[in-house]
Parts: C-alpha cells; sequence; structure tokens
C-alpha cells in the first residue's frame, strides 16, 4: 500500500545487492564506498579459496577450508552459498539478519549466481548489475589483475557473456567504465537514496 501520511513517512533499511561479472569491479566499487565514511553494513562473504596477496581474513573474506565452509552448508548458517570456477563462496546469515534488524542498509557484493538466489529469497532486495563498457575492456582488467591464467580468463568472459541473460531480473544498471569509478559509486549511492525516497517501501524479510 502507497503512503497515505507524508508526515508518517520512515524508511526501511535496504538491502542492496552489487553484482556483475568478473573482473568488473565490484571490490573498487565497495572499497571506494566504504572510504566514504557511508553508514552502511558491508556483509563478509564467506570462501574457501585461499587469499590472495594482500587480503585478511574478516576484512575482504572470511577464509575458511573447504571441510569448514561445508559444516557451515550443513548447519544453515549461509543466507546463500554456491560454486564458482570451483571455489565456494557464501553470506553468513546472521549479520545481514543483525544489520537489518538495526536499521542499517546492507551492502553485499556477490556474484550473478548468487544475486539470483538472493532474488528468490528476498524479492524486495535491490539489486544492481555492474557492467564495463565493453567485453574488451572486461578483458583488459582481468589480465591486468593476475593471478588467472589465460584459459580462466577465457572461461571468464565467456561466463560474463551468459551471465548477462539474466540482467533482465535486476533493478538498475550501473557501468563502472575505465578511470571512471567514482561515478559509478555516485550512481550506487544515487540509487539507494532513491530507493529510501519511494513512496511504496520495499521490506526485507529474510
Amino acid at each position: 500500500m502507497g503512503l497515505k501520511n507524508p508526515y508518517t513517512f520512515q524508511a526501511n533499511p535496504a538491502l542492496i545487492v552489487i553484482s556483475g561479472p568478473s573482473g568488473v569491479g565490484k571490490d573498487a566499487v565497495i572499497q571506494n564506498m566504504k572510504a566514504r565514511g557511508v553508514p552502511f553494513h558491508f556483509v563478509v562473504t564467506a570462501t574457501d579459496r585461499p587469499p590472495r596477496p594482500g587480503e585478511a581474513h574478516g576484512v575482504d573474506y572470511f577464509f575458511y577450508s573447504t571441510e569448514a565452509f561445508e559444516a557451515m552448508i550443513e548447519n544453515e548458517e549461509l543466507l546463500e552459498h554456491a560454486i564458482v570456477y570451483g571455489q565456494h563462496k557464501g553470506v553468513p546469515k546472521q549479520q545481514v539478519r543483525d544489520a537489518l534488524a538495526s536499521g542499517k542498509d546492507v551492502v553485499m557484493r556477490l556474484d550473478v549466481q548468487g544475486a539470483m538466489t538472493i532474488r528468490r529469497m528476498a524479492p524486495d532486495a535491490v539489486l544492481v548489475f555492474l557492467a564495463p563498457s565493453s567485453e574488451e575492456e572486461l578483458e583488459q582488467r582481468m589480465l591486468k589483475r593476475g593471478g588467472d591464467t589465460a584459459e580462466q580468463v577465457r572461461q571468464r568472459l565467456a561466463a560474463a557473456r551468459e551471465e548477462l541473460d539474466y540482467l533482465p531480473m535486476f533493478d538498475y544498471l550501473v557501468f563502472n567504465r575505465d578511470c571512471e569509478l567514482d561515478q559509478a559509486v555516485d550512481d550506487v549511492l544515487a540509487i539507494i537514496q532513491a530507493e529510501h525516497s519511494r513512496v511504496d517501501q520495499r521490506e526485507v524479510a529474510l
């Protein structure tokens, strides 16, 4: 039901999912948002892959052994989980519920497969698809990032083409063009502000 009395208006906390193909810059967008000091809860994803140079447990990801991760699945401690390129990834459930209950907006970075799981579980989540300006730009980012073989890069590009098929399931499209990270973050923050100004507020239930 829409708003009847504007003087009683109160915005609900939002669950924002930043998604898109591998290498598009999801982490960079999240880090830029954090650097701006926005008052959101940023979800930390769990994974069983080893940390990359410079990554820290509990900051970039929660790094677990495969055995420990599978135990979390068995105990239903994850909001969503999937195997991506042979690696487990998932979102610990309780941190999201606690943050929403406190009134904080919750921001999570997920691959497209994970975003679709959240769409099914929480239809009122706000899904943002982050995209490069071209496939060539995405390939160059993957190559510059390092850590992947040429075959892995080819696999990731093929997956990115397939992930575009899910675009209609998202609420917003944001381009993260080379050297325009600030603009991409501005766009995401504008989306969140617009969501808080909706007359018919979304209400996330998990």
